[in-house]
């Protein structure tokens, strides 16, 4: 969709989602670097959830964050602002809320008049700077959910929830990605509607090409290579990895990502070897090096809610996937082997590298070749684009004849 050629001509988004430097790329960081090809954004870099510990740490770290709220908006490329709004910890204490509130709204004025955007959309990717919906005069609030945000680890779970629920409320559109999370958000708001994650086939197709490189220091790792990419933390089954790698002592267990939890019992294993944080467009390199890649997660409320990037990023890379069960993961169950227990996950994985061959790979790739995030994110802004005509029509701030989805 062209901006030119809808009712968003003219208007720009700030978009509240995850720390845009993260080392992890999740659906907040795909969805805004789409929306800025065709709609100028301000991508806000929100506080963390969870929930603060009560030391001088968490403190001078809001501070320092304060102050680099108090610079102009870092400029990503033409149109594309980032910005950061913390807000003070010990929220009990009492005027801590009313002064976050307070100075998080003028602070992301003060980056709107700096970028320029004077007619928005508010998007919210994470709940918890939700009480701003409504309080920065934008034409229309969306609520892109992604995830179960009050079931994550070490959140203030009680206030998460409460502002996930008052944002579901509260949103002109909620878009939902976790089917789990459809039917119970759809009782909140009749303005919902399923948005499943996308993919960037192109680059994960590279794993395929003769021409991508595998790394140098996996290049000699004995076969088969059982790989993991994303972060590692609380809700991975640690325990389930080191129990498949001493299963299997002759194969070999890559993990790609950020440990953020000890993993020192798997560090001891010969055949469990970490990466650390990789680029995210070298990924590919890493993924042709496995033989089968795994989602071993930890069978909780969070992983039953929710909607994994890496189960579309593993098969666009054509590896067979072996992974734990839920609901979105089932729709899948034609080309991932899903297992409920240990023994069933190795079992899978025993079969997943007999079974593999050249056109069962060309079918895990098919099967996600067109859930790109380009093709997601143009559905999205289809239904903003139409929300926004009907709300224009309704308050008869502009006839909605001159706001026909489509036309100039």
């Amino acid at each position: 969709m062209s901006e030119a050629d809808t009712p968003l001509r003219g208007v720009g988004i700030v978009y509240f989602g995850n720390d845009w430097n993260a080392e992890n790329r999740t659906s907040s960081h795909h969805v805004a670097e789409r929306l800025a090809r065709v709609l100028p954004v301000l991508y806000v870099d929100s506080p963390g959830m969870r929930a603060p510990s009560a030391n001088g740490r968490d403190f001078k770290r809001a501070l320092r964050k304060l102050r680099a709220a108090l610079q102009v908006p870092e400029l990503i490329r033409e149109g594309f602002w980032r910005c950061t709004v913390p807000q003070l910890p010990f929220r009990r204490i009492p005027g801590v809320e009313a002064f976050n509130r307070r100075f998080s709204r003028w602070a992301v004025r003060r980056a709107l008049r700096h970028a320029g955007i004077t007619r928005r959309i508010s998007w919210f990717v994470v709940p918890h700077p939700g009480f701003l919906a409504g309080q920065l005069d934008e034409e229309l609030c969306v609520f892109y959910c992604i995830d179960d945000y009050a079931a994550h680890p070490g959140v203030d779970m009680a206030l998460i929830a409460q502002r996930d629920e008052a944002l579901s409320r509260r949103a002109d559109l909620l878009f939902v990605a976790p089917p789990a999370l459809l039917e119970s958000k759809r009782a909140l708001n009749p303005s919902t509607l399923f948005a499943p994650h996308g993919v960037d086939a192109a680059l994960f197709g590279r794993a395929q090409d003769d021409g991508t490189e595998v790394p140098a220091i996996v290049r000699g790792l004995p076969h088969p290579v059982i790989g993991y990419i994303g972060s590692i933390h609380e809700w991975i089954d640690l325990e389930l990895i080191a129990w498949l790698a001493t299963q299997r002592p002759q194969w070999s267990f890559l993990l790609v990502g950020h440990a953020a939890v000890d993993v020192s019992e798997l560090r001891a294993l010969p055949n469990v070897h970490f990466t650390g944080a990789q680029p995210y467009q070298e990924l590919p390199g890493w993924a042709k090096a496995f033989d089968a890649a795994i989602i071993p997660y930890r069978l909780n409320r969070q992983v039953a809610n929710a909607n994994p990037l890496k189960l579309r990023e593993y098969l666009a890379t054509g590896k067979p996937v072996v992974s734990v069960r839920n609901a979105e993961i089932e729709k899948f169950a034609q080309w991932v082997g899903i297992a409920d227990d240990r023994d069933g996950f190795l079992a899978a994985l025993d079969s997943a590298l007999a079974d593999d061959t050249p056109q069962a790979a060309a079918l895990r790739i098919a099967s996600v070749a067109d859930q790109t995030w380009d093709h997601r994110v143009e559905a999205v802004l289809d239904a903003v684009a139409q929300k926004l005509a009907a709300k224009h029509a309704l308050s008869n701030k502009i006839p909605s004849s001159e706001f026909q989805p489509g036309t100039p």
